[in-house]
């Protein structure tokens, strides 16, 4: 994989995160939308991403960051569905102080994608 193609795979990783964000945060304040991407880490484009590169034999799967982001990936729909649960009993107060907690965890997993990406750039 060329540089040029592997900032572009990254790239389109951190568009797929934001979208994540974006689409959950839009749904906690009022524009309801599909639930099943934000609920479940398998059916939302990064989930399916991360399924492709980061596990088994993914090209990126080697990395110990890999299993990091996979992970903290799965934590961040956990804060999702909580939320969205939150959202749906009304205790809004609650929801926002979590979705701050949860934009600390989307925050290190931009880190993690980036460690990534420089890791790969750097020859063996």
């Amino acid at each position: 994989m060329t540089d040029e193609e592997l900032k572009r795979d990254f790239e389109s990783a951190l568009i797929k995160h934001v979208h994540f964000k974006s689409r959950l945060r839009s749904y906690l304040f009022g524009n309801a939308g599909e639930e099943g991407p934000l609920r479940d880490p398998e059916q939302c484009s990064l989930g399916q991403w991360i399924a492709q590169r980061m596990r088994g034999h993914g090209q990126y799967a080697h990395l110990s960051e890999a299993r990091q982001f996979d992970q903290q990936h799965q934590l961040i729909h956990e804060a999702a569905n909580l939320l969205m649960d939150l959202h749906a009993a009304g205790r809004e107060t609650e929801m926002s102080a979590g979705y701050a907690r949860l934009q600390v965890a989307a925050d290190r997993m931009v880190a993690l994608l980036q460690t990534m990406e420089a890791k790969l750039r750097t020859p063996a």
